[in-house]
C-alpha cells in the first residue's frame, strides 16, 4: 500500500503548487505496510527543510571554508567579508534600524536566553502564558518576571498585556509574533506602541512568525527580535538577535572566550563591544551565510505571495479537518494566523494518530504539548494535541492526503495494531528499517 491510492477526503477547491523549491521534496519513505510513499512533511513549525537556493549557497561557500577574523589568509578575509555580509543581510531582512546590532546565535532560544542576561539590574518582564518555552523560561530564569493569562484569542491576550502594562512596571514586554499552537498574530505594532508608552521595551520571538510574514523591526517599534534558521529554511544550528545595542554592550559577555575581547592582561580583560561582545568562539559562518541566503530568498519573493499562499493551505487544511466526525480543530478560525493548525481525534492517542499517519501514509505531524504546555493545557489539551503546519514547500496535494489518511482512521481504522514501544507510540509490527540505520554513512578514505 502507498499513499497514492487515497482520494482526498473532501473538495479541496484549487490546486496550490509548493511556493518555493525546497531541499527532499519528493524524497521516499518507507511504510510499516511494505512499500514507500513521497514524505508529506506536514512539520514545517518544528523544523522546515532548506531552500534548495540554501544549500546551493552552502555548496558554493564550503569550498572556500577557512577562519574568520583576524585571519590574513585571503580564504579568511572572504570567509570574514561572507559572515559579516551575513549580519546586514539579516539586518535588512527584519529592517532594522542603522544602529541597531545583530548578533548571531545558535537558535531563538539561544537569542532570547542571551537577551534575558542582559536585562538591567532590578528590570521587570512580562510575558504572557501562551508562550513557547524559550519565550517565557528564559525570562523566569534570568529576569524578574510576571506571567499574564492569556485571553480566548490574540484580542483578548493583547488587552491584558496592555493593562498590565500600564502600570508602568515593567522594563520589557517578550512576546511570540505568531503562537506555534494555533498559529495566532499578535499585533506587533500596537504592543510596541503601548510598552513604550509605559516606559518599556519590547522583544519580539520571530521564530513561527518570519517564515510566514515580513517583519519592520524600525517601522513597528521592535526593539528587538530572535529568530532561528531551522524554522526560515536553513539548516539547524543558526539564529540571531537583532535591535539595540545599548543594554548588549553593558552586559556581562554570554560566553567568555577567544573573539569576545579586546584585551587579556594579568589583572582584567577588556571585552569588546557590539555583536563580538558575545559571539566568543569560532563562529558558525557557514550557518550564518545558510540563514542569510534564506533571508535573501524569501525577501525575493512578490508581494503577499507568500500570505496568499498561506492562506490558501490553512483555508484548505481547517475546512477539510472540521468536515471530518470525529476531528476537533483548536481554534480554527484566527483574525490573523499563520499556517499553524492544531487538532484532536477526541478518543485516541493523539501519539496513535500521529504514528499511524507516519507509518501508514508517509506523512509528518507534530504531537504533543508543542514546548508550549501551558497553554496547550490553557486550551484543553492536556494530553496533547496533533499539529499540521504548512511551508513554502507545501502543496494542497500533501494536506490533502493528511485528510484523505485521517478519513480512513476515522472510518475503517489503522491496518496495524498500535502500541508503547519504548515510551512512544508505534505499529507493533513494523517493516521499516530502523531509523538510525536508514542511511548509511559516507564511507570514508583510508
Amino acid at each position: 500500500m502507498t499513499t497514492s491510492t487515497l482520494s482526498p477526503a473532501r473538495p479541496t477547491g484549487r490546486d496550490v503548487p509548493p511556493l518555493l523549491p525546497v531541499v527532499g521534496a519528493g524524497t521516499a519513505v518507507p511504510l510499516a505496510t511494505g512499500g514507500t510513499a513521497t514524505y508529506a512533511n506536514l512539520d514545517n513549525a518544528a523544523s522546515a527543510p532548506a531552500l534548495t537556493t540554501v544549500a546551493a549557497r552552502v555548496a558554493q561557500v564550503l569550498p572556500h571554508y577557512a577562519s574568520v577574523h583576524r585571519g590574513a589568509g585571503y580564504l579568511s578575509r572572504v570567509c570574514t567579508a561572507l559572515f559579516e555580509r551575513a549580519r546586514e543581510q539579516v539586518a535588512g531582512f527584519v529592517g532594522a534600524r542603522p544602529d541597531d546590532v545583530v548578533v548571531f546565535t545558535r537558535s531563538t532560544t539561544d537569542a532570547l536566553d542571551l537577551l534575558a542576561r542582559a536585562v538591567p539590574a532590578g528590570g521587570r518582564v512580562l510575558v504572557a502564558d501562551v508562550e513557547h518555552h524559550a519565550n517565557l523560561l528564559s525570562w523566569e530564569r534570568s529576569a524578574r518576571t510576571t506571567v499574564v493569562r492569556g485571553g480566548a484569542d490574540a484580542e483578548e491576550t493583547t488587552a491584558r498585556l496592555e493593562a498590565e502594562l500600564a502600570s508602568g512596571r515593567y522594563a520589557v514586554l517578550a512576546v511570540a509574533g505568531a503562537s506555534n499552537v494555533t498559529g495566532e498574530v499578535l499585533p506587533l505594532r500596537r504592543l510596541a506602541r503601548a510598552a513604550h508608552a509605559a516606559g518599556a521595551r519590547i522583544a519580539v520571538d520571530g521564530a513561527q512568525l518570519l517564515p510566514h510574514r515580513r517583519v519592520d523591526v524600525a517601522g513597528d517599534g521592535i526593539d528587538w527580535i530572535a529568530l532561528s534558521g531551522h524554522k526560515l529554511y536553513a539548516p539547524f544550528g543558526s539564529g540571531a538577535l537583532v535591535g539595540r545595542r545599548d543594554w548588549l554592550d553593558a552586559a556581562e559577555p554570554y560566553l567568555a572566550g577567544g573573539g569576545a575581547t579586546l584585551d587579556v592582561g594579568h589583572d582584567a580583560v577588556r571585552w569588546a563591544a557590539g555583536p563580538d561582545r558575545h559571539e566568543a568562539g569560532s563562529p558558525n559562518v557557514v550557518g550564518a551565510v545558510a540563514l542569510a541566503q534564506a533571508c535573501a530568498t524569501l525577501a525575493a519573493l512578490p508581494a503577499g505571495a507568500l500570505e496568499a499562499h498561506e492562506a490558501a493551505l490553512r483555508d484548505q487544511l481547517v475546512r477539510g479537518l472540521t468536515a471530518l466526525e470525529g476531528v476537533r480543530v483548536v481554534r480554527p478560525h484566527p483574525a490573523d494566523a499563520v499556517g499553524v493548525v492544531t487538532f484532536t481525534v477526541p478518543g485516541r492517542p493523539v501519539s496513535e494518530v500521529a504514528a499511524y499517519l507516519s507509518a501508514e501514509h508517509g506523512i509528518g505531524v507534530r504531537d504533543g504539548r508543542f514546548c508550549a504546555h501551558r497553554f496547550a493545557d490553557s486550551l484543553g489539551l492536556v494530553e496533547g494535541g496533533l499539529r499540521a503546519s504548512t511551508g513554502v514547500g507545501t502543496g494542497s496535494a500533501d494536506v490533502a492526503r493528511l485528510l484523505a489518511a485521517l478519513e480512513r482512521f476515522l472510518t475503517t481504522g489503522p491496518e496495524l495494531e498500535y502500541g508503547l514501544v519504548e515510551g512512544r507510540w508505534a505499529p507493533l509490527t513494523d517493516a521499516r528499517p530502523a531509523p538510525g540505520t536508514f542511511l548509511d554513512p559516507i564511507p570514508g578514505r583510508g
